[in-house]
Order: C-alpha cells, then sequence, then structure tokens
C-alpha cells in the first residue's frame, strides 16, 4: 500500500488473475490488505482492476445466474409456504414439499383455476394408508422463474393447502434457507 491508501503493482504481468476473494497477499510487504475483487478479473498495466466475470466459468457470479429464489411466506410446521402462479393468472400459498411426486391442489384452488377431474390417483400417504384423489391438468405451474408445464395435479377435497411434488421441481436440488427456497437446475 502507498501512503495515499491505493494499492500498487510491481511489474506483475499477468492477462488473468484469480484470488480467494478477501485476501490479497503482498510479497514486498509485511502487511496484508483485505480486499473483495471478486473471482475472476484482471490489473491492466496501469493498475486499474477490470472485472471479467463473463469470460470465467465456474465462479459465483455466472453460478448464480441460473439459481432461481423464491421467498418463504410462512412455514406450515417447519415447511416452506411460498407463492406459486397457476396457468399464469392465479396465486396460491403451497407447501414446498419434497417427499411428495406429485403436486396436490385443494379443491377450492381447482374451483378458482376451473379445472376439471380428468382421471383418478391411487397414492399412498405418508403413515401407509392408501387413498385415492381425483386428477385435472393444469397449464403451468411457475415460482420465482421456474415453470412446469402441462402437469396432471391430485385434487384434494379436504385439504386446506396445496403440496408443490417433485413432479414441478424435479429437475432442481432444493436449497431450504431461512428466508427463501433456491431451485437449483441439475
Amino acid at each position: 500500500m502507498n501512503r495515499a491508501g491505493k494499492r500498487w503493482i510491481t511489474n506483475i504481468n499477468i492477462a488473468v488473475m484469480a484470488v480467494m476473494p478477501t485476501l490479497i497477499i503482498s510479497a514486498f510487504t509485511s502487511k496484508a490488505t483485505a480486499e473483495d475483487l471478486g473471482a475472476c478479473f484482471m490489473v491492466t498495466p496501469s493498475g486499474a482492476t477490470v472485472e471479467l466475470a463473463r469470460l470465467c466459468t465456474g465462479n459465483k457470479a455466472n453460478s448464480d445466474e441460473r439459481v432461481f429464489k423464491v421467498p418463504i411466506k410462512r412455514r406450515f410446521g417447519r415447511t416452506p409456504v411460498i407463492e406459486v402462479k397457476f396457468n399464469n393468472q392465479k396465486t396460491f400459498e403451497m407447501i414446498v414439499d419434497t417427499g411428495a411426486n406429485g403436486t396436490l391442489i385443494t379443491q377450492k384452488m381447482a374451483n378458482t383455476l376451473q379445472i376439471k377431474p380428468t382421471g383418478i390417483l391411487q397414492a399412498q400417504v405418508a403413515d401407509g394408508t392408501q387413498i385415492q384423489f381425483p386428477t385435472g391438468k393444469v397449464k403451468s405451474i411457475a415460482a420465482g422463474g421456474v415453470v412446469a408445464n402441462n402437469l396432471e395435479v391430485a385434487i384434494a377435497p379436504k385439504a386446506d393447502i396445496g403440496l408443490l411434488g417433485h413432479d414441478f421441481f424435479g429437475n432442481y436440488d432444493i436449497k431450504i434457507l431461512a428466508t427463501e427456497v433456491e431451485f437449483h437446475p441439475r
């Protein structure tokens, strides 16, 4: 560091330099200065820093572009509840159910979306009981940029809230955080 507090580089001619985000080591002084320059950048001969995130692969700037984040509206027990849009028109609260193979909507949701039953689904619930649900088709289900089209959903006549299942997010790894759910494409 010079006396004005600016960083300097001594004859290092490297086109691209990747560093750990918060550590720059100076080989010529005993002091180190923490500075976050990101994971991919270069320093020009005049000492200016140029971001290169578009050229680098595997760094946080590029990987975050494909992560879909959905705010958790509330929790049902400890399970996150998010807002989900159906048929590009109506939004409902849904439980993100990582243990459900398919999506289940309430009778009220089916009525609002004008979904008519087209089949029957035999399902096994968590306690092992076999039950039947009428099924119907939805044109689309969307949450935070993730969209699934033409899904057959189960309709639960007595449920108060729907369950968002693997038929919606099965191509994503899910990360449940304190305030949001992240969908990471596989």
